[in-house]
């Protein structure tokens, strides 16, 4: 399998550059994803004319389809932003694709793996933030545990009705975490609206918006309505807010490129060690 080595480095290299591009801009360029399908696409044809092995490339090229179908999937469904889901895209050209079982494989486990170290680094980007904007974060969160009191009383109910049926199932420690959980979640829920409010919602004046900015609400210009949308705004209404010098309330996101990274290593070290032996 030493023939996906370099489809590996790819793939590490272009989600390196996403981090990078990421964290500085919050947008990930259409010149580094599609890059990424180019090269996967080219290794794989030329790889498959020295080997005489065309399957090579056909198995690749499904596997951008199916990571490209993810992609606007979760793009539509709001789970991620454009630059996000066009770095899925290739890569689903990188994995050592054989049958419809590794499709199915390497597909769901890496969007679960993507999606648990998202997870944990958003958390943990969050204590950064909340670290940063303490006081905001402290009011705002106060606010929030107020108007969720009586989320809290039905979630204390709730939680004492799953702790008693514990009795009643075999898996008494899963219904304990359970109520736990069901116990916490207003508090979770609290602490990221409290984070969106007061960490991630700034002020912004034209000059430095960029396209895909999120709108935290409708904006009203010369008599006619900007609105706010998933996609974000475009270059031209960029340009209409330039013009008329108006500064806009936008909500930032958390850069998640990152936990591309921790997912990407994480699935390698498991093809390293599983019985598969990929690598």
């Amino acid at each position: 399998m030493g023939e996906y080595i370099f489809l590996y480095i790819i793939g590490f290299i272009a989600i390196l550059f996403a981090v990078i591009q990421d964290l500085r801009t919050r947008e990930i360029a259409n010149w580094l994803t599609f890059s990424l399908i180019a090269f996967v696409l080219a290794y794989r044809a030329i790889y498959s004319i020295y080997s005489n092995n065309f399957m090579f490339f056909v198995y690749g090229l499904f596997g951008i389809f199916l990571f490209v179908g993810l992609g606007y999937l979760f793009y539509y469904a709001r789970v991620f932003a454009g630059g996000d889901a066009k770095l899925l895209f290739g890569l689903g050209g990188i994995f050592p694709y054989s049958s419809l079982f590794d499709y199915a494989y390497y597909g769901v486990g890496f969007i679960l793996l993507l999606f648990t170290s998202g997870v944990i680094y958003t958390l943990f980007y969050s204590f950064f933030l909340v670290r940063q904007n303490y006081n905001d974060f402290k009011k705002s969160f106060v606010n929030q545990i107020k108007r969720l009191k009586y989320f809290f009383i039905v979630s204390i109910i709730l939680a004492i009705l799953v702790f008693f049926t514990r009795d009643v199932y075999d898996s008494v420690i899963i219904i304990n975490i359970f109520a736990v959980f069901v116990l916490l979640s207003p508090f979770l829920f609290a602490y990221v609206r409290a984070v969106e409010k007061s960490c991630m919602i700034q002020l912004i004046s034209p000059d430095k918006l960029t396209e895909g900015d999120w709108l935290e609400r409708d904006v009203y210009v010369n008599g006619k309505v900007i609105k706010k949308n998933f996609a974000g705004l475009n270059f031209n209404q960029i340009l209409i807010l330039r013009k008329r010098g108006k500064k806009v309330m936008i909500k930032t996101g958390v850069p998640f490129a990152p936990a591309f990274l921790i997912a990407f290593f994480v699935l390698l070290i498991i093809l390293r060690y599983s019985s598969f032996k990929l690598l």
